[in-house]
């Protein structure tokens, strides 16, 4: 069984609750600690059973960088760092610790999650099969059976097109997507200058998720990078 245990040390009351409400709504396991000490009891105890480790480089009693190089001395655990720091000396440091990823403070929660389930596909923690549902805003795309219900339980029709388009919004969600990226991974080949075949599918594909108005919410569009699907997503094998 994949483990989806993470550990997460940050100093902020406000922002381990944030964090712990948000990752557990995403059907991961959180522990957290509160500086330096907590977490070492925390490692000590879980450190068979985390996925993922979460550190704050500023504590109140240590560093996150400190507590980087403990975790790697004893572990292969994933670790993404975080800091209020703008210095990129933080992040090479950090990296050369042996953290995997790093996340400059403020951050979008989203973010965090699409970066933490990068992780999870680079080391295999994503349970080898892939998931079966991918269920958003009371949509369920089914990848089986190629179907997509919408929150009162109707099928909405999408064409092969569409059901890649989606599927793929869906493996990255909070992930700005490049436009060429996203035809290459649905069409197999780069866009042109001129070519605006994509955005017309993404518009399209606004509709069938009524999403289409002059905010949409669902699907957004960076202006000069690409879409980003904005919702949160949860998958199941069953």
């Amino acid at each position: 069984m994949t483990l989806r245990k993470i550990l997460i040390v940050d100093d902020d009351q406000k922002t381990r609750a944030l964090l712990k409400a948000y990752l557990e709504k995403n059907q991961f396991e959180v522990r957290l600690a509160q500086d330096g000490a907590s977490f070492m009891q925390a490692f000590e105890r879980y450190r068979d059973e985390l996925s993922l480790v979460i550190l704050d480089v500023m504590l109140p009693d240590t560093d996150g960088f400190a507590l980087c190089a403990h975790v790697r001395k004893h572990s292969r655990v994933p670790i993404i760092m975080l800091t209020a720091s703008a210095d990129d000396t933080d992040k090479i440091v950090g990296l050369e610790l042996g953290a995997d990823d790093y996340l400059g403070k403020p951050y979008n929660p989203r973010e965090l999650l699409a970066r933490i389930k990068a992780i999870q596909r680079r080391t295999g923690q994503d349970g080898g099969a892939p998931p079966r549902y991918y269920r958003f805003q009371g949509f369920v795309l089914d990848v089986v059976g190629r179907t997509l219900t919408d929150p009162a339980g109707d099928e909405v029709k999408l064409t092969g097109l569409d059901f890649q388009l989606l599927k793929y919004f869906l493996e990255h969600p909070g992930e700005v997507l490049d436009r060429n990226v996203l035809a290459e991974e649905t069409r197999g080949r780069d866009l042109g200058p001129l070519d605006r075949s994509l955005d017309v599918q993404v518009s399209r594909l606004r509709q069938r998720l009524n999403d289409d108005g002059r905010q949409a919410a669902l699907i957004k569009t960076v202006r000069g990078s690409g879409y980003v699907f904005s919702a949160d997503v949860v998958t199941s094998h069953a």
